[in-house]
């Protein structure tokens, strides 16, 4: 499963047959119903489709996406979040995060050892408490962020409804990115042996990234500097404003 994540992170597009193919070319000896079933209990398929932590819930409503040919001009403009999967020793658990687009902020993140609800809310309370409320919060279409227990906090705020459309996977595309760089720079070079030691691990790595890691999109300034000036009516970025790209996932 550590494998799979690592490939699946530098390739999502691979799906079971070409993940089967990559892992016998390793020498690991599965078939494509054990990696079908691995991929599946980790929550991922191919990005043709959407990873599959955003199944959706029939029964839930689904709001448009909003944020198509806007351009980003400040913080606190959108907010976004989804959840990921992250591998340890003897085991696995799931990341969820709420991030502020314009900044690259990471404003709240918890860990869980299910996909269930609750912890999605908890970040995302936690991420209100601390910074207020975005004019428009950003998701997937998973069965997570479509229930009343979650898109009810947002409505009770008067925050508009974003939802990204089936099987676009830059819809959401700055979360994207910090999975990948989170996953390249903190998890794959260790090795945890307790999700107590997976915790205290990220949270190192989230002050180093909101504080200290500079962004090349960011003009070198690092997401706190941008967050906190901006919040303040000071604006660090040259050109005033970001858009959503065309195509690719990488810093």
């Amino acid at each position: 499963m550590a494998i799979i994540d690592e490939e699946y992170t530098a390739h999502p597009f691979y799906g079971s047959r070409q993940m089967r193919a990559v892992l016998r070319r390793m020498g690991c000896k599965v078939n494509r119903k054990r990696i079908q079933r691995l991929m599946r209990l980790m929550g991922i398929q191919s990005i043709a489709p959407k990873p599959n932590t955003s199944k959706a819930h029939p029964g839930h409503k689904v709001y448009p996406y909003l944020l198509r040919n806007m351009d980003i001009i400040c913080v606190d403009q959108v907010w976004s979040t989804d959840i990921t999967y992250i591998p340890f020793s003897g085991g696995f658990v799931y990341l969820v995060a709420v991030i502020d687009w314009f900044s690259r902020y990471v404003l709240s993140w918890e860990i869980s050892i299910n996909m269930e609800t609750d912890f999605c809310i908890s970040a995302l309370e936690t991420a209100m408490r601390r910074y207020g409320r975005p004019e428009i919060f950003n998701t997937d279409q998973g069965a997570q962020f479509t229930s009343k227990a979650f898109t009810g906090v947002l409505k009770d705020a008067e925050v508009l409804i974003s939802m990204d459309g089936r099987g676009r996977a830059l819809d959401n595309v700055f979360i994207e990115r910090l999975w990948r760089t989170v996953k390249y720079e903190e998890i794959y070079p260790k090795e945890y042996w307790s999700v107590a030691e997976l915790v205290n691990s990220l949270k190192d790595y989230f002050k180093f990234y909101n504080n200290q890691r500079p962004h090349t999109s960011l003009n070198g300034n690092t997401p706190g500097e941008v967050y906190g000036n901006c919040t303040q009516g000071v604006n660090l970025l040259n050109n005033g404003s970001l858009r959503l790209p065309e195509v690719g996932l990488t810093h």
